[in-house]
């Protein structure tokens, strides 16, 4: 009787050790005074996820493209500039910024009007990147982004993403994967971009 206890409790430890990723993992990261540093220069996108159709529709629209974070003049906040390639054009947008300071990071995006708002993740690596966001409309759609150091993913990190993307209630059909089959028309130039001031909102403490 013992020893089929201790094989049922083997079998089990086992089992659980394969288990995807606990959810309750999947919460903001919490900068230290390094990880702006850590977050400057390229960014390629890898993949997206959302649950907002037209935003789908979007992604599947986008060959590859790339972030190119930057200081600013605002110590605590980061300009991005987002370049992606869409048929035989590069489509560039400087319309969003991530504010970081202790214990929070903040991604804040602004199109046609309207204001989104992110959070910077945890994740298992520093060479990925990890945005959630939420779009408030009729109803609340959640999104989430993956971007890393290199374009060759290895098969773990593709199964963080997906893992903590089914935390989310994203299903697989709302992943879209960058296929990068064509020339990355949007070429990275050293230059350095101010937040205009009329962009930057007084966020609430």
């Amino acid at each position: 009787m013992a020893l089929v206890c201790i094989v049922t409790f083997l079998s089990l430890a086992h089992l659980l050790s394969a288990m995807p990723l606990h959810c309750e993992l999947l919460l903001p990261q919490i900068p230290d005074n390094t990880t702006a540093s850590k977050l400057l220069g390229k960014w390629f996108y890898i993949a997206g996820a959302s649950q907002f159709p037209f935003h789908l529709l979007e992604m599947v629209l986008i060959d590859n493209g790339y972030l190119d974070v930057n200081p600013t003049e605002q110590e605590q906040e980061l300009l991005i500039n987002q370049h992606v390639t869409v048929g035989d054009k590069c489509l560039s947008s400087n319309s969003t910024y991530l504010e970081v300071s202790i214990n929070n990071a903040t991604l804040i995006k602004y199109a046609k009007n309207q204001r989104t708002m992110g959070k910077l993740m945890n994740s298992n690596s520093e060479e990925i990147f990890l945005i959630q966001y939420q779009m408030h409309k009729e109803k609340t759609y959640t999104g989430f982004y993956l971007y890393a150091r290199n374009q060759n993913m290895s098969k773990t990190q593709l199964e963080e993403f997906r893992d903590r993307a089914k935390c989310l209630s994203l299903r697989e059909e709302e992943i879209i994967y960058a296929p990068w089959q064509k020339k990355e028309l949007c070429q990275m130039k050293e230059t350095k971009q101010m937040i205009p001031q009329a962009r930057r909102p007084q966020l609430q403490s």
